[in-house]
């Protein structure tokens, strides 16, 4: 609703699903009960890895921090969104609603970089396994996530300082948080610059460490295509697959969203993209991790044995 400029604004109307009210219990019960199962997932994945002294591997170290960032990136946003669930349009503070948007990009980005470390650590085991150990020493390892945790904090800064020093002419976002698209739609008059800000700065933190994804795996599936036996093919691309996977979902939905231009956006399609970036992946991708790594399934069934011992 265009209400003039909006400068001395201090809080916006989040409005979630207003068009479906009949819905919000089964949908509080049904993201309640995926959040919980998510946490539990992830922390179950975490405890695992950092308890069990066979998974002390960079592999393994970058999935413990996926699992941190799943967490973080899901506790940004599921309570608003259940607020919203329970009690129909939240009314969200200007400052909590920057640090909701600079907290989704810092995670979010974050995860990128983190799927395109995950992809060169591959890529160095596959094809330069005797050189592996030496190339991704733990200091690597550490500088890598750290690395991943300053791009993510960069682009949440820059996108959030941009965004809220601009004149707003609205305070209702059709969303159920401080999303980027729906906040470009109260922008006062001409949003080009802004679209072409969203649309560059994903070409930095989606595409470009998709990119290395993609240039890692060429070289990583060339290199199996050339071992001698079909065991050791198999082998090879069983540790690399659950990473494919995750890559797949992980960008599919976030390119989906932000890289497209203003003109072709629509709410509702917007949030269910939302949704399923936010919300469905962090819960897939221990799910995958656990169902198609061997070794992660033989560490949790060593930490069942034990529980059940105890108890």
């Amino acid at each position: 609703m265009i209400l003039g400029n909006l400068s001395g604004l201090s809080e916006f109307r989040l409005l979630g699903f207003s068009g479906s009210s009949h819905l919000h219990p089964l949908l509080f019960v049904i993201l309640l009960s995926l959040y919980i199962l998510t946490l539990v997932a992830n922390t179950v994945i975490a405890f695992t890895i950092n308890t069990d002294s066979t998974l002390h591997t960079p592999m393994y170290f970058f999935l413990t921090q996926l699992s941190c960032l799943d967490i973080c990136y899901l506790s940004v946003m599921i309570p608003t969104i259940l607020e919203n669930l329970m009690v129909g349009t939240v009314s969200i503070s200007k400052t909590r609603c920057a640090m909701q948007m600079f907290s989704f990009l810092l995670f979010g980005v974050a995860e990128c970089f983190l799927l395109a470390a995950m992809s060169l650590d591959r890529y160095f085991a596959v094809c330069h396994p005797l050189h592996y150990t030496i190339i991704m020493s733990s200091r690597v390892c550490r500088s890598l996530v750290f690395g991943c945790y300053i791009c993510g904090a960069a682009v949440g800064f820059i996108h959030t300082l941009i965004t809220f020093s601009s004149p707003l002419c609205g305070s209702a976002i059709d969303h159920f948080f401080c999303e980027i698209q729906p906040l470009l739609d109260l922008l006062c008059g001409n949003t080009f610059p802004r679209e072409l800000q969203v649309i560059l700065v994903a070409v930095f933190a989606i595409l470009s460490p998709f990119l290395l994804v993609v240039y890692s795996y060429i070289h990583i599936i060339s290199t199996i295509l050339h071992m001698a036996s079909a065991e050791s093919q198999q082998k090879a691309f069983s540790t690399c697959s659950s990473h494919l996977l995750v890559v797949a979902l992980f960008y599919g939905t976030a390119g989906s969203t932000y890289l497209r231009p203003k003109s072709t956006y629509c709410a509702a399609v917007d949030k269910f993209l939302s949704l399923s970036y936010s919300v469905l992946t962090p819960l897939l991708n221990p799910i995958i991790y656990s169902l198609r790594n061997k070794e992660v399934k033989r560490a949790l069934k060593k930490k069942w044995r034990k529980t059940n011992l105890v108890w």
